[in-house]
């Protein structure tokens, strides 16, 4: 069970991302992400919140200076593809491969991105896609994409729990 302490920080950092993604939280291409499972019985709306959260609370613990604003709507935003990959439609083969530049597409007809947030979008699923993260931001967000994804198929409880995203994610809908 988490102490006061961690729950604390953990609160702290839901705020930032609630304070620096409210433009992005509350659209409309963000909020279809939650009809969409991405791993396990997670959401894509969730899965875009956990990899934003993990990928602060690392930043914070292991003292990685970065642009905090940048990465938290790049992680945002990275999986902005708009659609339910598990659809038998032609269009979602190889969607691993493809997804990054949809999911920058769409964030760029939605949102004024700078060039990091575009990086973060566009490199997180390195090496699947050949251009590797040219910032530290991005470099952090792909990795943390593929630990989101473990957690989230192998116990998602344990995530939710761990972050407290499961009740933030359900209060962004209020």
């Amino acid at each position: 069970m988490p102490n006061a302490k961690s729950m604390a920080r953990a609160a702290e950092l839901r705020a930032e991302i609630r304070r620096h993604g409210a433009e992005i939280l509350r659209a409309k291409g963000m909020l279809i992400g939650r009809a969409f499972v991405q791993h396990g019985d997670v959401s894509v709306y969730e899965h875009c919140v956990n990899v934003a959260f993990v990928s602060l609370y690392l930043a914070r613990r292991l003292r990685i200076p970065l642009n905090r604003v940048a990465l938290i709507r790049g992680a945002l935003l990275h999986d902005y593809f708009q659609y339910d990959w598990h659809e038998d439609d032609p269009s979602h083969r190889l969607h691993g491969f493809h997804h990054a530049k949809r999911a920058l597409e769409n964030a760029c007809r939605d949102f004024a991105l700078t060039a990091r947030e575009k990086d973060v979008i566009a490199k997180h699923m390195f090496p699947l896609n050949l251009r590797p993260p040219r910032y530290r931001e991005s470099v952090l967000v792909c990795a943390t994409d593929k630990m989101c994804a473990v957690l989230e198929i192998f116990g998602p409880g344990c995530l939710r729990r761990r972050t407290g995203l499961h009740s933030t994610v359900r209060s962004t809908a209020k």
